[in-house]
């Protein structure tokens, strides 16, 4: 079709043609909704739970509860997708004008293929860090984005013969059956989809754009939650005092209001326990997702038990002290054998395993290293520290410096890489307690230099990373965060209790 220079004639061509497009493109989507051979989406009619089915795969590979033996990745996967389930709610609002963007990490597990066995055809590979920006507005274009960010197949979700195939596409492609001459957004001033979305993967979120745009509901919240904080804080120093507990700890990042709720549970149990709750004298209590004795010697009262098991427990405490003195005796007799290295357990990093748990992966690990002896000096390796796995392979150096060891392992290999690895260790263990001390200073430096009520980061965040973030606030100071609490993180959200959470690789 050739456009003329007289303008009403112009026009007519150009409008039937318009129309001419668009009655193209009606059929096209009505053809497509009927072919479902495969589950097929078009642009339009992609429903909220369309979108759930299609992320199926997404959710399986980062569900936090396959990261139980990994608190860090499953706390930063739980956050995450707390945002995106957000997001998404958005986008299915009507008349929705504008959005924010997310910027999301996750841990996304990786399996291995295993054909010799139909019954468990996969078995864990471990996992790795994803990450990608959400900046669409339309339901398919994310569910894309993700499962094509994530390397997952979307095979249920476009069919193949569409032309605009997912397979080997990136994140940024979308289904359009139809690509229209740019003359088309021109003429009717229609945005074009493509344009757009160049433009917001251009678009890079900054600290000051975001603070600007969400300080107002932090500061809401966080008002409102005073009272609940020091509620909070008043219930947990009566309940120490009271049964004159060492601490009272969470392991999950729970709201104040829920924590509230779990001490007033404690505090209705000492009514019609409390000689049992006793026993729990000079003990860490611990709200988690299990009742029993940690690794570590904590009393852990599991968030969804009934009362009645938590007076079991405290009842039982007794007996545990005899299991804890053995467990004692056998971390002993195992670093005794490893030269002199200490056997910790690091609840930050590892999963909260019951003393039972513990004691039995210790107590299998020590015959087979009786069985067949290492011949390491009895003080070569004093000073450093290792761990106990039961999810992994390879023995490994962790970058704060203790020894990551399989209960698989076999000794002679397990004696090569200490001995070899021993220096590099007590190096990173030396970098370790410096960067501490270099951390809390800044912190305090930067907490007092903005006028925070708060400054704290996520588990996740190392202390490279804490340090990079804080030298960054002081060089370059934030406005508004007088009063503010604010955590450092991978992302930027405000929590429900009015903390604000910002990326620790912040832009300015």
């Amino acid at each position: 079709m050739s456009y003329v220079k007289n303008g009403t004639q112009g026009f007519r061509l150009i409008s039937a043609g318009f129309h001419a497009k668009t009655d193209m493109f009606a059929s096209c989507r009505a053809t497509k909704r009927i072919c479902w051979g495969k589950l097929l989406y078009s642009h339009r009619s992609l429903s909220g739970a369309d979108a759930a089915i299609a992320l199926r795969p997404f959710y399986f590979a980062v569900h936090p509860d396959f990261f139980g033996r990994h608190p860090r990745e499953r706390e930063v996967n739980e956050n995450s997708l707390k945002r995106l389930n957000g997001y998404l709610e958005n986008l299915q609002r009507p008349g929705l004008g504008s959005h924010k963007p997310a910027q999301l990490t996750f841990y996304v597990r990786e399996t291995i293929q295993n054909p010799g066995n139909d019954q468990e055809s996969t078995r864990e590979a471990g996992f790795r860090t994803v990450s990608f920006t959400l900046d669409s507005r339309d339901l398919l274009s994310t569910v894309l984005g993700i499962l094509n960010s994530c390397s997952l197949s979307t095979d249920h979700v476009q069919s193949s013969s569409d032309g605009v195939g997912a397979k080997g596409t990136t994140a940024s492609s979308f289904y359009r059956p139809i690509k229209w001459d740019k003359t088309f957004y021109s003429f009717t001033g229609s945005k074009d989809p493509e344009e757009e979305l160049e433009q917001a993967q251009k678009t890079e979120m900054t600290i000051n754009s975001w603070i600007q745009s969400n300080q107002e509901e932090a500061e809401k919240k966080l008002s409102s939650s005073i009272p609940l904080r020091e509620e909070l804080q008043r219930l947990k120093t009566e309940l120490s005092d009271e049964l004159q507990l060492s601490n009272v700890q969470w392991q999950r990042s729970w709201g104040i209001a829920h924590r509230c709720s779990q001490l007033h549970s404690l505090r209705r149990l000492i009514k019609h326990s409390s000689e049992s709750l006793k026993m729990a004298k000079g003990h860490t209590v611990i709200f988690t997702d299990r009742t029993g004795m940690s690794a570590a010697g904590h009393v852990m009262l599991g968030t969804m038990d009934v009362h009645h098991q938590w007076t079991k427990l405290f009842e039982r405490l007794p007996s545990y002290y005899i299991l804890q003195r053995k467990l004692l005796q056998l971390q002993e007799r195992i670093g005794h054998l490893l030269g002199g290295i200490e056997i910790v357990h690091i609840e930050e990093l590892q999963p909260m395993l019951t003393m039972e748990e513990h004691y039995s992966a210790l107590d299998a690990f020590c015959k087979k290293l009786l069985n067949r002896r290492v011949h390491i000096h009895p003080r070569s390796l004093r000073g450093l520290q290792m761990i106990l796995e039961n999810d992994h392979f390879v023995p490994r150096l962790h970058e704060k410096g203790h020894f990551i060891i399989p209960a698989v392992c076999d000794p002679p290999s397990l004696q090569w890489f200490l001995l070899a690895h021993a220096e590099k260790a007590r190096e990173k263990l030396k970098r370790k307690a410096e960067l501490k001390i270099e951390e809390q200073a800044l912190i305090k430096a930067c907490k007092e230099g903005a006028s925070l009520s708060r400054l704290y980061k996520e588990p996740s965040v190392s202390s490279e990373q804490m340090i990079s973030c804080c030298r960054r606030l002081i060089e370059e100071p934030l406005p508004n965060l007088v009063g503010m609490h604010l955590c450092v993180s991978h992302y930027y959200s405000v929590l429900q209790d009015g903390d604000l959470c910002i990326p620790w690789n912040w832009k300015h």
